[in-house]
């Protein structure tokens, strides 16, 4: 008696200890997520394999309005602007922000997110109370979820029957063995082979594991959210968590050894075990769990969306939450880019600038290091953070609801034998295709041609840059080339640049955008300032005098 007493005297304590440190680990992430309310993530890895996966497998991208794609990524260096943006709580949701940063989504479904992302901002404590279920899946298992909705499934084994006729005979031949002891010996052959087909399926559930236990936490989250009067009115279905719990049974059976983590535990396994070696209970029901899965794809999908979005819209409350100048995008029918103090995000104080272009493209000249690549990349980075998380950087914007192509940083695809100029050709003529569409298109390119002679590079660049500028299109363009403003300013393209000054023999950029044609050119200056030899620059200026004026 005594004994059963001191028994339930030790769960009594381990109960309240597990309780105590609970409420610790609690109170401690409430710390953090105030304290870090506004504020960009600190040290942390991002390994754009795993954050990238549901974006790369997701089904539906042919219905999205526009994909940025992987060379518009590259060009704007967007995974280095997600890791600014990104203040997400749980793996999933940065999964889901990844998605949303390069699928430009219906204008509708941008304005519930900005709906749902100001409630988030203005409603502190339930913001608090779902980053702390949020954060319940902000280990690593949680990227595997994904695979759980695009990841192809295991087929069901031929053999199951045999499995299962296995498991019956091991259940008989106990029954009988309650009469007749010598039955016990058949159990011995039916242990050993289900031993060997126990554990040839482990590697079958190690490969659904992570992904597996994610699913009951996941579900166990999205009850938690859907709690919420405020957050339901936000979503039409939430019939996923019915039909998830379904299969609850099955994923925490499934799940279980991942949640072993001390030598009592251990001791549980091992019973445990035995049992779901010798009926095959492990066998059968990760198969009936596949069967489950494949069933009810659209509803794990479902969650991951709901669960995503929430996040997404914390993040972004976050974000709109911080020092920076932020501003809400507004979204016309007209042909402009107009913009108050825009700049870019990942420079520190950095220069703000005006843009107000109207029924005209811009044409953007200025001496080296000037600017101008970065600024067009400005304008283009946050035409997509406000198509796609209602944000901008500036203090005020206005535009159409573009679809977003670049050509900036090429280069030579040496294993395909592809010249700098033809992988420019290529990624051009993707721009050319585009300007068929009917919806507005911002195209943004930087020193077009730049991989070919002086005279067919201001040729051909003269004549795409005309054939991009009409419709609803903008375009962006930066470029040496002076001659292209005098070609140019007819076809609706209006001037802009980005200057420089000497000062005690010292270059000096203001990084202002100014009106009109550069009328001023620093390349031998340059030369000259970095002490290249007296004879180079007076031979270079000799030859610039001489035959170019």
């Amino acid at each position: 008696m005594n004994w059963i007493l001191g028994l339930f005297f030790v769960l009594i304590v381990i109960f309240l200890m597990n309780n105590y440190f609970k409420k610790k680990r609690i109170a401690k992430l409430k710390i953090y997520f105030l304290e870090n309310w506004g504020k960009p993530k600190n040290e942390e890895y991002y390994n754009f394999f795993v954050i990238g996966k549901y974006f790369e497998n997701n089904a539906h991208k042919n219905k999205a309005y526009h994909i940025i794609s992987e060379k518009s990524k590259i060009d704007l260096d967007l995974d280095d602007v997600f890791k600014f943006i990104d203040r997400t709580s749980s793996k999933i949701g940065q999964q889901y922000l990844y998605f949303k940063l390069r699928t430009i989504d219906r204008i509708e479904n941008l304005l519930n997110f900005n709906s749902l992302t100001n409630l988030f901002q203005t409603n502190k404590t339930l913001r608090l109370s779902s980053q702390l279920l949020l954060s319940k899946l902000n280990t690593n298992d949680s990227y595997y979820l994904e695979e759980l909705i695009n990841g192809k499934q295991i087929e069901k084994p031929k053999i199951l029957w045999l499995i299962q006729s296995l498991s019956i005979l091991a259940f008989v031949s106990i029954i009988l063995a309650l009469f007749y002891p010598i039955f016990l010996l058949v159990l011995i052959p039916i242990f050993i082979v289900n031993t060997f087909f126990h554990y040839k399926n482990k590697q079958n559930i190690n490969y659904y594991i992570s992904g597996v236990k994610q699913l009951s936490v996941s579900l166990h989250v999205s009850k938690g959210l859907a709690q919420s009067p405020e957050i339901r009115s936000y979503f039409k279905d939430f019939s996923f968590i019915k039909k998830l719990e379904f299969i609850k049974f099955k994923t925490e059976f499934i799940a279980f050894e991942k949640k072993l983590d001390n030598e009592f535990a251990f001791l549980f396994w091992f019973i445990v075990e035995i049992f779901k070696i010798l009926f095959n209970i492990e066998y059968i029901l990760f198969f009936s769990f596949i069967d489950s899965i494949n069933k009810e794809k659209d509803s794990i999908e479902n969650m991951f969306l709901f669960i995503g979005e929430i996040d997404s819209a914390i993040s972004t409350a976050s974000l709109k939450s911080s020092k920076n100048q932020i501003c809400t995008p507004k979204f016309t029918k007209n042909k402009q880019i107009v913009s108050k103090d825009i700049y870019h995000p990942l420079i520190d104080n950095c220069i703000t600038n005006d843009l107000n272009l109207i029924v005209n493209s811009m044409l953007l000249t200025g001496s080296n290091m000037s600017g101008k690549t970065t600024f067009i990349k400005t304008v283009a980075i946050n035409s997509i953070l406000a198509q796609t998380l209602g944000v901008c950087f500036a203090k005020e914007y206005a535009a159409p609801f573009f679809k977003v192509y670049t050509s900036i940083d090429i280069t030579d695809d040496l294993l395909a034998s592809t010249s700098y100029y033809l992988e420019e050709v290529l990624t051009v003529r993707e721009l050319v295709n585009a300007a068929t569409n009917e919806e507005s298109c911002l195209f943004v390119l930087d020193e077009i041609f730049k991989g070919t002679n002086t005279i067919e590079r201001i040729s051909g660049g003269k004549a795409i840059l005309s054939f991009l500028n009409k419709a609803n299109h903008v375009v962006l363009v930066s470029t040496h080339d002076i001659e292209l403003t005098d070609l140019l300013e007819k076809d609706h393209y209006e001037l802009y640049h980005f200057s420089e000054q000497i000062e005690n023999e010292n270059l000096f950029f203001d990084h202002k955008l100014k009106t009109g044609k550069l009328k001023t050119r620093n390349a031998i200056r340059i030369l000259e300032l970095y002490d290249y030899p007296k004879e180079i620059i007076t031979d270079a200026r000799k030859t610039k005098n001489d035959n170019f004026g």
